[in-house]
């Protein structure tokens, strides 16, 4: 394998499992020294256990790679500014970041509990400000850098069951869009990624939940997504990362891609669809004409009504 990250430093969070680790293990293979970071907490966020970063660690070094664990949170600031500090301290530099940790707790929004949103948010978004604003402090220093952070489909096309989730991942977008102007000028790329594989998080989605999302018109868009997860691995989603962290990428900036098994898409920027214009104010009776046959014209409908039997 070509080592095109060969003396590059990165970290990747939530490399314990999944999407995280086969990341880590990419990296580390095409030459990167990898700061390997995960609480080893349960899908939820509850728990921790320094083996689960403890094990990847091992691994790639058994592979003759460099690398070394951090078991900080991201939702913490100033843990977020250590788990960055340490690639500096053990690599000498961050060159490559990938925004990675994550955490499910799924509830339909009437039934969520305001801390279910808030431990969500915290470590999705918040987590992903965190570390991307430790990181681009030195990154800028060096006049370089890769920060590659996961979105998802739950975000950009809406997944029922999942406000807090959606809500945190399509922020991240939003954010990898902001920061890459932000940083682009200093030689910094900023993307992010929708991935779509079959990992411990996509299991916990019982059976009857997707059923339920299908029946009332919601499921999420590709039809057989949930039947082609089960046949992809994690493995997958990591060369695409991998090559945004290298030089061939340095001018892709600001994009969003979806990676799902052997499909890599490039996601579009919200752009008006149609548009309705006058001089002057719109009044609501005018609009309530006009609608109809112009902006509302065969809308989709992702949940309708049903009526109670």
């Amino acid at each position: 394998m070509a080592k095109r990250l060969e003396g590059r430093a990165a970290v990747v969070t939530g490399a314990g499992r999944g999407i995280g680790r086969a990341i880590a293990e990419l990296l580390a293979a095409e030459g990167a020294s990898v700061v390997v970071n995960d609480v080893g907490a349960a899908v939820d966020g509850t728990g921790a256990s320094r083996s689960v970063a403890d094990e990847v660690v091992d691994a790639i070094r058994s592979r003759g790679g460099r690398a070394v664990a951090s078991y900080e949170s991201v939702a913490d600031f100033r843990a977020a500014e250590r788990i960055v500090a340490t690639a500096v301290a053990e690599f000498g530099a961050i060159d490559v970041l990938v925004n990675n940790a994550g955490i499910l707790r799924d509830r339909m929004l009437f039934n969520m509990s305001e801390e279910e949103w808030d431990a969500v948010v915290a470590v999705h978004l918040k987590g992903t400000f965190n570390c991307t604003r430790h990181a681009a402090v030195h990154m800028r220093g060096q006049r370089r850098g890769r920060i590659i952070s996961m979105s998802s489909t739950s975000g950009v096309f809406g997944n029922s069951g999942q406000a807090n989730y959606g809500a945190a991942k399509d922020g991240i977008a939003g954010l990898t869009r902001v920061v890459a102007r932000d940083l682009g000028r200093y030689g910094i790329t900023v993307n992010a990624v929708c991935p779509a594989a079959a990992t411990r998080m996509t299991a916990t989605v019982p059976q009857s939940a997707r059923d339920a999302r299908a029946a009332r018109g919601v499921a999420s868009p590709g039809g057989e997504r949930s039947a082609r997860l089960a046949h992809m691995g994690p493995e997958n989603v990591a060369p695409w990362v991998v090559y945004l962290a290298t030089d061939a990428a340095r001018h892709v900036n600001g994009q969003t891609f979806l990676v799902m098994g052997g499909m890599i898409a490039l996601l579009d920027h919200p752009a008006p669809v149609r548009t309705i214009q006058k001089d002057g104010r719109w009044t609501p009776e005018e609009i309530a004409l006009l609608f109809p046959r112009t902006l509302g014209m065969e809308l989709p409908n992702p949940a309708p009504r049903r009526e109670a039997p």
